[in-house]
């Protein structure tokens, strides 16, 4: 090859060294602004063909008109007391059921005799419907707050149950024979060497025990409250107020996402703690 020739190819890079450069320096953007491009390109296009009537408002509501119906709603003081209630059933419904999904884990993770026992019906349990235990939880417990929040104890409990019991079983064994060896053993041994080594294991049961608390809660408010945003769900539909339900399920989405980013918040330092 000449020098000519040579030259040129140094001072016109290939179209695929041309386009590696390009995603390097959109990676190098702060991982906020990267985060934000598909939900302002989403907003983008529903204003664009709700204004431009390329959808009929009765189908898809504008931007606009679903910000009014939460202020109306806000001065209404209504909405405070929906998200209110049902952040308060999302919480308390995640801790019994994370505690009881923490104990049983751990007790069917070390012990195959726990495991002959219950490891088989829980199983089977985990896979019957959200659906299908609210005529239940009614009927035992009528259409009170405890029906509701144990159906969200029952959608935060199969999550961990699962990620702690697989997760303890899979501990390394030589690192338990030497906590053995220095005398650890029992509820000592499981505290300080066999939970801190699932920790990762333990939080991500949480984080995914934490969305079907949500996914729960919706499932109990839509079919026996008088308030919440499931409810406010129902309630919108019934009275075909679209721009009221769209701005529920965005609520919901916000919310999911505040807990779940508040949750990753102690995941670090209980990693940064334990590890």
């Amino acid at each position: 090859m000449s020098t000519a020739n040579v030259a040129d190819t140094r001072e016109n890079p290939t179209p695929a060294k041309h386009k590696a450069g390009i995603a390097t320096t959109i990676l190098r953007a702060p991982k906020w602004l990267l985060a934000l491009i598909l939900p302002l390109a989403t907003l983008a296009v529903w204003q664009f063909v709700t204004v431009s009537g390329t959808v009929a408002p009765w189908t898809l509501p504008t931007p606009g008109s679903v910000v009014a119906a939460a202020f109306e709603l806000l001065e209404d003081g209504d909405l405070g007391k929906h998200i209110g209630i049902s952040t308060q059933r999302v919480l308390l419904g995640f801790a019994f059921g994370s505690l009881l999904g923490l104990a049983l884990g751990a007790l069917v993770g070390l012990s195959k005799l726990a495991d002959a026992f219950l490891g088989l019906s829980i199983s089977a349990l985990r896979a019957v419907p959200s659906l299908a235990w609210v005529p239940l939880l009614v009927l035992w417990m009528k259409m009170g707050e405890d029906s509701k929040v144990t159906l969200v104890i029952i959608g935060a409990f199969f999550p961990v149950f699962t990620t702690v019991a697989l997760a303890l079983r899979h501990v390394d064994a030589h690192l338990i024979e030497a906590a053995r060896s220095f005398g650890l053993k029992g509820l000592k041994l499981l505290r300080t060497v066999q939970l801190p080594a699932v920790v990762p294991s333990i939080f991500s049961g949480l984080r995914l025990a934490l969305a079907q608390a949500w996914l729960f809660l919706v499932a109990a408010e839509l079919l026996g409250a008088s308030m919440g945003l499931g409810f406010l769900l129902t309630d919108s539909q019934n009275n075909g107020r679209l721009d009221r339900l769209i701005m529920t399920i965005v609520l919901l989405a916000v919310f999911g996402k505040i807990t779940d980013a508040l949750l990753s918040i102690a995941e670090r330092w209980a990693i940064k703690r334990w590890t």
